[in-house]
């Protein structure tokens, strides 16, 4: 698992979702999304309600990593 803060630029070890229950729905499509097909997708996003955070989850391997930018890479392999 791999955690990334994009306002920071910056891994976070630990974090807290509060989502409705209509986001919770929508992060439960994503994951099933992800999960169906993960050679076709690599990611998700579920937006806030307002449109004004998002929340992005990815499936990765270790050894597959062209998809990801170079950032993402950096994060996957060295949790930096």
């Amino acid at each position: 698992m791999r955690i990334y803060n994009a306002d920071t630029d910056k891994k976070a070890n630990k974090v807290t979702l509060y989502l409705t229950l209509d986001e919770a729905k929508e992060m439960k499509g994503a994951l099933e999304t992800l999960l169906s097909d993960s050679k076709k997708h690599h990611h998700e996003h579920i937006p806030g309600a307002n449109f004004k955070k998002e929340i992005t989850i990815c499936i990765y391997k270790e050894d597959n990593l062209s998809s990801f930018d170079e950032r993402s890479k950096r994060l996957i392999l060295n949790d930096e």
